[in-house]
């Protein structure tokens, strides 16, 4: 490890020494083996050794090697075995489970650590005139096998990590603006604009683990997008080191300087380059921040809602609602309760019950207020008349501060469920609002169809997350009861079976997650034959030989979920 760089553990999401445990919340082993057939009670399975594992050797040429060390030093330039294995791979379950198994695949032969633009630029040209293969890491969360190398590539496998390249460089106060280097991890860059009174906004799930390289190659969107917009929005210039050259994107507000780079740039996952910093948009930290929590009796009652907040003069920074059998499982998921909050969500249930609600029914809605105290007041005033008028109910800040406090510790359950037999996973999209409540019926019916055709239980719940003037972001979340050797068999089957129901149901291949390997399948279907036909004339003439991050978005082959065909 380099010191000043994080790096997760190899076998899960992460630090090492944390993780995920139920003892402390009663309902949830109850809720799992209702829903699954699954006990999370009986000993789990044991993750393996490293030294146990096969590590190929490390095929860097020593010339190669040489090089790299005149560039950045000898000690940024890395070919012990878990290093390696850790810049493999992203952190979805299909790289968990082959991790843990030991199917290791073509891993980088070297981990390279710049810091500077200059070494960039430098290390970039000296493996391409080997005809080498350089792969972006960022902060190894991606979960759409963006950061494998191809399998069978024999040629040497770079993987770059810009952890090093980690600071706030300046902040233009007047226009609002910061230049930032694109490897710092969300809570250190927060830290550094908090400092200076100043916040991106911009808070993925992934936020502890990933970078703002990371954050523009795949289009991430946070979960306050609603006020800040997502990183597309955000990003107003950045600086890429390409082969034998170097993009500058100056930080405007918005140009006519014919198709746009910039957003050539968003969502290319390392196509066209190695992103070294952006411009960024930055806000004042608010003087108030709060979130409210509401229920409804259905899940459409608390779209509709969500539809009519975003049509309203109130500019929440964030309107989820949670589907009936993610409700459950959020509340199935907290700690034992105290006798006064026994009391207050007996009569809360009571109160339901009076309205003719079906508790089974119910969803639960987290909307986020920021600004001042008057603006604050005045948004909750309007959203609070929006919830009744699709029957709805507010409940206070209590679920809202809990959401808030444990928002980011959703990847170490989905390793905890996968130590117990569970293959869980997520996939997300968007559609307009005309279809919101069809992609939602039919997506939930097509996973419980591809678990029957298995033959095996299994479990899918849905939020709404963003919300746009036109339409929404629905983010599905599903689990396999799966142990066998078979596993990730049965994971493709059921994740084709919902990626094809959002391009059946007017969805988009991805919302945030990006393409990778494993969304590709879907692309003509999404952007069309000619968008596909762009995208492969855009690679190729950046980078002729194959060598920037070579298969993800648009392949030739098949790799990662597409050895099956996306309409199997």
């Amino acid at each position: 490890m380099i010191d000043g760089v994080k790096q997760q553990k190899w076998w899960g999401w992460g630090e090492e020494g944390k993780s995920y445990h139920h003892h402390d919340k009663p309902k949830f082993a109850p809720f799992v083996l209702k829903k699954t057939g699954v006990d999370i009670n009986k000993p789990k399975a044991s993750v393996p050794d490293f030294s146990t594992l096969n590590v190929p050797s490390s095929a860097l040429p020593d010339d190669l090697r040489s090089r790299l060390e005149g560039i950045l030093g000898e000690t940024y330039v890395q070919t012990d075995d878990e290093t390696r294995v850790v810049h493999a791979f992203g952190k979805g379950v299909r790289d968990l489970v082959r991790v843990r198994r030991g199917e290791l695949g073509r891993i980088p032969d070297v981990v390279v650590y710049p810091g500077t633009e200059a070494e960039v630029a430098q290390l970039v040209d000296a493996v391409l005139e080997v005809d080498g293969v350089v792969i972006p890491f960022g902060g190894g969360s991606n979960i759409v096998a963006s950061l494998e190398a191809l399998p069978g590539e024999t040629r040497v496998v770079v993987s770059v990590n810009m952890g090093r390249l980690n600071k706030v460089l300046e902040v233009d106060e007047e226009s609002g603006i910061a230049r930032i280097q694109a490897g710092v991890f969300g809570p250190d860059m927060e830290t550094q604009l908090k400092a200076r009174g100043w916040t991106m906004g911009h808070q993925p799930d992934s936020f502890v683990w990933s970078t703002l390289g990371g954050w523009i190659a795949t289009r991430s969107s946070g979960m306050q997008s609603d006020k800040y917009g997502d990183i597309a929005d955000i990003t107003r210039g950045l600086r890429m080191v390409m082969p034998g050259q170097i993009l500058e994107l100056r930080p405007l507000p918005s140009t006519s300087s014919g198709p746009s780079v910039r957003e050539m740039v968003l969502g290319s996952e390392g196509r066209l380059g190695i992103i070294t910093e952006a411009w960024v948009q930055v806000h004042r930290i608010p003087e108030v921040r709060e979130i409210q929590a509401y229920f409804f009796p259905t899940y459409a009652d608390g779209l509709r809602a969500c539809q009519q907040i975003v049509e309203s003069d109130a500019q929440v920074m964030m309107a989820r609602v949670s589907d009936a059998l993610e409700t459950q499982y959020i509340m199935a998921n907290g700690k034992q309760s105290g006798k006064a909050k026994k009391l207050i969500n007996t009569a809360i249930q009571k109160v339901m019950t009076a309205k003719g609600w079906d508790l089974e029914e119910i969803c639960l809605s987290f909307v986020g207020f920021e600004g001042s105290a008057n603006h604050v007041r005045y948004e909750k005033g309007l959203v609070s008349k929006i919830v009744k008028a699709n029957k709805g109910m507010g409940v206070g800040q209590g679920p809202g501060q809990l959401y808030d406090q444990k928002k980011y510790d959703t990847p170490y359950l989905r390793d905890f469920m996968l130590d117990h037999g569970l293959v869980a996973d997520v996939s997300e999209t968007t559609t307009p609002w005309k279809y919101a409540e069809q992609i939602h019926t039919n997506t939930v019916a097509a996973c419980y169809k591809a678990l029957d055709e298995l033959g095996l239980r299994g479990v899918v719940f849905c939020h709404l997350s963003h919300s746009y003037h036109s339409g929404a972001c629905q983010y599905f979340t599903f689990a396999v009861a799966d142990s066998s050797e078979k596993n990730l068999e049965s994971y493709d089957h059921v994740k084709r079976a919902i990626q094809q129901s959002f391009m059946d149901n007017h969805g988009t291949v991805s919302h945030h997650h990006g393409v990778g390997e494993e969304h590709s399948p879907w692309m003509d279907q999404d952007i069309s034959p000619a968008g596909v036909f762009i995208q492969r004339k855009l690679f190729e003439g950046v980078d002729p030989g194959n060598n920037l991050n070579p298969g993800k978005i648009i392949h030739d082959g098949e790799p990662g979920i597409s050895s099956n065909s996306a309409d199997a």
